[in-house]
């Protein structure tokens, strides 16, 4: 298959390592072709096309997208532009693999959803955490009932990007650019995370926060107004009744890659941090007395896919490898016409999930997610929640 790659950054990066080490590490995989490499800076494209091995660079994204030599179209850019560029995409019949959010909001989430189902379309949305063979073994762990009962969930993803006061306005602190803030970036991870855990959310009740609602303009002059949230604390409930929480920041000093759970059953729980992502913590309550206590399994060639990077237990997998993963499940869905676990109706439901958090914090009332994309509406208001710092002067 050949691929179109629209974005020459920090992503289309880590995509462009996915497409170079694929066939490789998973041999049974045919290597994708490289086929071209898209970026608004012309000069960027030919820089990069040529480091990592793309035929063909262009400034044009459209033409990409139109190429007729390409089956796969691949999109790394602010969230605002996804839609177009997806919708270009389908419509020239292209399988396309877009990163998260799937777009500013559920109602756009839903018109690239709707599209691409009626097209027959294979689509993917980049939601890399959940390849982790320790999330896989954790999902195992509950679906063969281990744990007993689920009793509760609890969810975080805590960085500090943003956590400088002075740290400059940029595309993320804009709503016409990337919808909302802390929700869209880092939430997205976590909704899709719970989902693949345990099961669709029935209804939230959200709290949103910009602790900082200035910051510098970083081509000088006044200071900018942030449009978006920098937290949010939401209080959820799954279709199986079972309550939970997530915890969402992108100003949580110290925190880097936060993304954590815990999750309870009546018979043991599991824990994991995304820092530590080759070990699941897991405690079984049948165990002896005087020994019970957490058991930290580290991820070795027993787990799913690990053995396809190295043969030996505990060396460990990096977040590269998490998309080389994530590529070969686009490759095989579409190859073997099949289902893609993170497609683009999952990526749908992720966002109505969003849309429900912010209408709840607005309204301050419990908000069940839209259950069909005819339904979806688009955000409204400003989205801030309370301001409790000043990041002006």
């Amino acid at each position: 298959m050949k691929f179109a790659l629209i974005g020459a950054g920090v992503m289309g990066k880590a995509h462009a390592i996915a497409l170079r080490s694929v066939a490789t590490v998973f041999p049974d995989v045919p290597a994708p072709v490289r086929e071209i490499l898209a970026d608004v800076d012309g000069s960027r494209a030919e820089q990069h096309a040529k480091a990592w091995g793309f035929r063909h660079a262009t400034d044009d994204w459209l033409s990409a997208c139109l190429a007729p030599e390409v089956d796969v179209v691949g999109i790394c850019t602010p969230n605002h532009l996804h839609k177009e560029m997806v919708l270009a995409a389908i419509g020239a019949g292209k399988h396309v693999y877009c990163e998260k959010p799937l777009g500013l909001d559920g109602a756009e989430a839903a018109s690239m959803y709707l599209a691409a189902r009626d097209a027959g379309a294979k689509t993917a949305v980049g939601f890399n955490y959940t390849c982790n063979p320790m999330i896989r073994l954790a999902r195992s762990i509950v679906e063969a009932g281990e744990l007993g009962d689920p009793v509760s969930f609890s969810g975080s993803f805590e960085e500090d990007y943003l956590g400088d006061p002075q740290a400059p306005f940029g595309w993320r602190c804009a709503r016409s650019t990337a919808g909302s803030g802390a929700l869209n970036d880092l939430g997205s991870h976590l909704i899709h995370l719970a989902h693949f855990l345990v099961g669709r959310l029935a209804s939230v009740y959200g709290n949103l926060t910009t602790v900082y609602r200035q910051r510098p303009d970083p081509n000088g002059g006044a200071w900018r107004e942030v449009e978006n949230e920098d937290m949010a604390q939401v209080l959820v409930q799954f279709e199986s009744g079972m309550p939970g929480t997530f915890e969402i920041s992108r100003v949580a000093t110290g925190r880097k890659s936060g993304l954590a759970f815990r999750l309870t059953g009546s018979r043991g729980s599991l824990t994991f941090d995304q820092v530590r992502m080759n070990e699941l913590r897991v405690y079984r309550a049948a165990d002896h007395s005087g020994q019970a206590g957490y058991q930290t399994i580290l991820a070795g060639p027993e787990h799913a896919d690990y053995e396809n990077f190295c043969p030996a237990p505990g060396h460990g997998l990096g977040i590269n490898d998490l998309k080389v993963i994530e590529l070969r499940n686009v490759l095989a869905g579409i190859a073997h016409d099949r289902a893609i676990e993170a497609d683009f109706e999952e990526g749908w439901r992720v966002q109505a999930v969003i849309d429900a958090i912010e209408e709840s914090d607005r309204n301050r009332c419990w908000t069940s997610p839209a259950t069909t994309p005819l339904l979806a509406v688009p955000a409204t208001g400003d989205g801030q929640g309370t301001a409790v710092h000043s990041g002006g002067q």
